[in-house]
């Protein structure tokens, strides 16, 4: 690739590059009025980590991690555990970055919708007081490009320095302290139990039975015509329907057994990498491929590939891949 350097000649250029087109100037985009700038991928993840509960540090790791303050005082937070030795936690650590007199109110991305008290069983309402990190996991919603978030409210009320500060800060002691926590996901994290494995055969089956349903309606002319569509657009809609919610349910199944301590689970919390339905794919179903909206059409003569028979509208003839990418595909799904 290459890289282009830019040299202002005049006084005025020089004023506006530094007033201007500074990158501390960019955090907040006057196009949407909200941050483009955020804490991203393994820092992210890391914070997670990082600002919750059960994470404590003793005095080495917290010192190593003053070290990478560029304004620290020198003074350290009552360590919140005394005996039997001085611990600290996260969250104490992280309120040494945010500068003080900043506010702020925000959930985790796991907020029950029902929980309006103060008191958070899983710790999803974060409260920034005073600069201090009160209580809260911090995820994506409060540092990441969003608004109203940490960065939002730092760069609005201190300045793009300030903002700036506050990124460097966060990045350097969250990679550190993560380099020293670690992380890695392998292929344990994709592995579901037999009774959830039973579970999403049988979702799967469920449908499958439901579109065969669907055939035998259509060809003994049973079927309905829903409204502005003709028989054959009404039989794929309803078929595509049935088999996005068996991926859908059978993705469910599995999200629900994966544990606290699942690699996949906790990016997908934390907002750093993968969704709910990549964590499906991986390890339910991977579920019905579609072209242009609609199922793979007959690209032979009236059949999908020549492995099938002709007129087959089957959910597999038609490209739902019941296979799961850690199970494996078949030649045919895999084409």
């Amino acid at each position: 690739d290459e890289m282009n350097l830019h040299v202002p000649q005049s006084e005025e250029t020089r004023a506006e590059i530094k007033e201007i087109c500074m990158v501390p100037k960019q955090i907040v985009s006057p196009q949407s009025n909200k941050p483009v700038m955020g804490i991203v991928q393994d820092t992210l993840c890391a914070i997670r980590k990082f600002t919750k509960r059960d994470t404590f540090m003793d005095i080495d790791m917290v010192m190593l991690l003053m070290m990478h303050i560029s304004d620290w005082d020198g003074n350290l937070p009552t360590p919140c555990i005394l005996k039997p030795k001085p611990l600290w936690t996260g969250k104490q650590i992280y309120s040494m970055i945010i500068p003080k007199g900043i506010n702020c109110l925000r959930f985790h991305a796991t907020h029950p919708d029902n929980e309006t008290t103060w008191i958070s069983p899983g710790d999803t309402r974060v409260y920034v007081a005073n600069g201090e990190l009160i209580c809260g996991i911090v995820c994506k919603k409060t540092v990441g490009a969003t608004n109203g978030g940490l960065i939002h409210t730092i760069f609005n009320e201190r300045g793009p320095e300030t903002a700036r500060h506050f990124f460097d800060g966060t990045q350097r002691v969250i990679n550190n302290w993560f380099s020293h926590s670690g992380f890695s996901v392998g292929i344990g994290d994709t592995v579901a139990d037999d009774k959830t494995m039973e579970a999403v055969g049988g979702i799967i089956n469920e449908s499958f039975a439901l579109v065969d349903q669907q055939i035998s309606d259509a060809q003994q002319d049973r079927l309905e015509r829903k409204p502005g569509m003709t028989i054959k657009e009404s039989f794929e809609n309803v078929v595509n329907t049935y088999l996005n919610k068996a991926r859908d349910e059978a993705g469910k199944s599995v999200q629900r057994q994966l544990k606290e301590t699942n690699n996949v689970r906790q990016m997908v919390e934390a907002g750093s990498k993968g969704s709910f339905i990549n964590v499906s794919q991986m390890t339910a179903c991977v579920g019905q491929q579609n072209v242009e909206g609609k199922r793979i059409p007959f690209g032979f003569r009236y059949r999908t590939l020549p492995h099938y028979a002709k007129d087959d509208f089957s959910p597999e003839s038609k490209g739902f891949v019941r296979n799961s990418y850690l199970r494996g595909l078949t030649p045919q799904e895999f084409f």
